[in-house]
């Protein structure tokens, strides 16, 4: 049973039980009995009944009230008796009614009367328009009018909306010239595979002389299905341009569709054409705010000159709002065009190092998602982590100017370690380690540091902190399996490789030590609250962390040197010096290559699938040397 058939039920029980009320109400047994009856028959269907109640000719008035209930659309109509007064043969009753719109609708409250006289000895409804409603009169018919608002856009930092115009196709019909309503649904509803009653009623509430949009279609369905509802009597295709294409980065703003007998199913409710919904990304989570609620009207139309009045209107109880994003549009076109020109597969992230506001999120299409992946990926850190591990070190009053020497391979703690590429030819500094990426290197400082102190300043970099997005996305984990009690699994951790992260945790990482403080990743500004239908996130996101100064001077150097003289000299670019390092991981077995750094206020992470450990340098390098806005 539906909501709107559960309603409908519910409201006649309801006036059933209230019928000995009724009769308690009334002080003239024989005018009571005609109030009774007739509001009981009007709010549970039975209009014989009600009609057989009136003065008026019974088919006429059995219609008057079926057509009321289809003009409105109602789910339901419940009645109140509020008072009854006259003498001898006049006698009238005042009764308040409920209308139930039906769902996603408003409930129509207004106050009516019951004229009763004395027809042959007994007491009868004196029929009139005037009966269902005050203000309906003799060749007039309800209706409703309901009007969507526009779909919001949403926008860029500077306010530029990131979709781009598609054409809708929306069949309508105008129901005062259709021959036989019911059977133009018949055919639609078979076309398409919307409820025929559901069109029907649409058409039957709807005002007779203007036209009534029934069911819209994108691109390709219009080209499935255009020809045959073309061909219905009646039917007339319009078509519209609305800004739904999504603009990159695609799968972060999300994809809108026109609403289909699935998503009917789906969401519930009359839902109604022309009206577009999210699919993904986040049109999805914010459409509610992006389509508000629509502005219904109760209206009377005289069906000789078409002339409105007005009965009841409710103006939209939510208000639509773009989405105000800090997606940059240079920004992300060279993101994109880093990637494209790489010719290996691959992601980049770039965020506003002193805001944590996102800038851009790229990925290869086909290869990774830019929500699922970029946002919220589950990657191996690799040595990528020796940021995280330096900062521990540095605490530990290790010298950066340490021997340590880099072999191709290393076991710490009964854990071996493999250096990509070849070893180095002399012992190098804990700075040349780092700025080369040498894993073997830097797991043998495992007993250097105690694993609370790794796991205290993974934390200071943001490392499995509750932040959250609208999106799915992931903040990263470390050794979140087993502890690090031992050796192993410490020089593991150091070296990335029992440490997760999501290139949006890198890049934040990156702006950690480029600004000297890490903070929250900021991916919307407005609304600041989610639609209703989302899960709630938490009341208060985690405060930025500010890094201590010796340590973010100590990484910057490290940083650089990775840069100048290291395994990143790919990201090199003119301008403002470019920090980085570069790190290779290995998932399913297959080689990862990271890129970690910054230039000037815009910090990244890039992870390509290479077996190259300069890939990600190389993106990046596109990235930095790209067109740029100033932020």
């Amino acid at each position: 049973m539906t909501g709107k058939a559960r309603r409908t039920a519910a409201a006649a029980l309801a006036l059933v039980a209230m019928a000995p009320m009724l009769s308690g109400c009334l002080e003239e047994p024989s005018a009571h009995e005609a109030v009774r009856d007739f509001l009981v028959g009007w709010q549970t269907g039975d209009y014989t009944a009600a009609a057989e109640r009136t003065d008026g000719d019974e088919k006429v008035v059995r219609k008057a009230l079926e057509d009321a209930k289809l003009q409105l659309d109602a789910a339901s109509f419940r009645f109140n008796l509020t008072g009854i007064r006259g003498t001898g043969e006049q006698v009238e009753a005042d009764f308040r009614a409920e209308v139930d719109l039906g769902e996603n609708n408003p409930l129509w409250e207004y106050d009516g009367k019951l004229p009763l006289h004395l027809v042959d000895g007994s007491w009868k409804v004196r029929w009139s328009p005037g009966v269902l409603h005050p203000q309906l009169h003799e060749g007039q018919r309800f209706a409703v009018d309901v009007t969507p608002q526009e779909r919001q856009p949403i926008l860029d930092r500077k306010g530029e909306a990131l979709q781009e115009e598609a054409t809708l196709y929306v069949a309508s019909v105008i129901p005062a010239t259709l021959k036989n309503a019911e059977e133009v649904c018949e055919r639609i509803s078979k076309i398409t595979g919307f409820p025929q009653d559901r069109l029907l009623s649409r058409i039957r509430s709807a005002r007779p002389d203007i036209p009534v949009p029934l069911v819209t279609f994108g691109r390709i369905k219009f080209a499935q299905l255009g020809k045959q509802i073309e061909a219905i009597p009646g039917v007339t295709i319009t078509p519209q341009q609305q800004s739904l294409n999504p603009d990159s980065p695609t799968q972060i703003v999300g994809s809108v569709t026109a609403v289909t007998p699935e998503l009917v199913q789906q969401l519930g409710g009359p839902q109604r054409a022309g009206e577009t919904v999210g699919r993904t990304g986040l049109q999805k989570v914010y459409q509610e705010h992006l389509t508000g609620s629509t502005e219904t009207s109760v209206i009377t139309v005289d069906l000789k000159t078409m002339a409105v009045t007005e009965l009841k209107k409710w103006k939209p109880d939510r208000s639509t709002s773009p989405v105000h994003t800090t997606l940059d549009r240079t920004d992300q076109e060279t993101a994109d065009a880093a990637l494209l020109g790489g010719g290996v597969p691959g992601m980049l992230v770039a965020v506003q190092a002193s805001t944590g506001e996102v800038l851009a999120v790229a990925s290869t299409k086909g290869k990774y998602d830019q929500e699922k992946d970029a946002l919220a990926g589950r990657f191996p850190a690799g040595s990528a982590f020796s940021i995280m591990s330096v900062e521990g070190l540095i605490k530990a009053q290790m010298n950066p100017k340490q021997k340590l020497a880099c072999p191709s391979e290393r076991s710490v703690g009964g854990a071996r370690f493999r250096q990509a590429g070849p070893p180095a030819g002399e012992t190098p500094s804990l700075q040349a380690n780092f700025a080369t990426g040498c894993v073997t290197a830097l797991a043998s400082l495992a007993r250097k540091i105690g694993s609370a102190d790794l796991t205290t300043s993974a934390a200071q970099f943001g490392i499995g902190a509750p932040w959250t997005l609208p999106l799915k996305s992931f903040s990263g984990s470390i050794n979140s399996k087993k502890p690090l009690t031992t050796d192993a699994a410490t020089a593991r951790a150091i070296a990335g490789q029992n440490v997760l992260v999501s290139p949006l945790s890198m890049a934040l990482v990156a702006g950690a030590v480029a600004s000297g403080t890490w903070r929250p990743p900021v991916l919307v500004t407005a609304p600041k609250t989610l639609d209703p239908s989302v899960k709630a996130a938490p009341s208060k996101e985690p405060d930025p962390i500010k890094i201590d100064e010796k340590t973010v001077e100590t990484l910057r150097t490290f940083m650089r040197s990775g840069v100048v003289a290291g395994s990143a000299r790919a990201a090199a670019a003119p301008g403002d010096p470019v920090h980085g390092i570069t790190a290779v991981a290995t998932r399913d077995r297959k080689p990862l290559a990271w890129f970690v750094g910054w230039q000037g206020d815009v910090a990244v992470a890039v992870l390509t699938a290479s077996e190259d450990p300069t890939a990600g340098a190389a993106v990046a390098g596109r990235f930095f040397r790209g067109p740029h806005d100033k932020l």
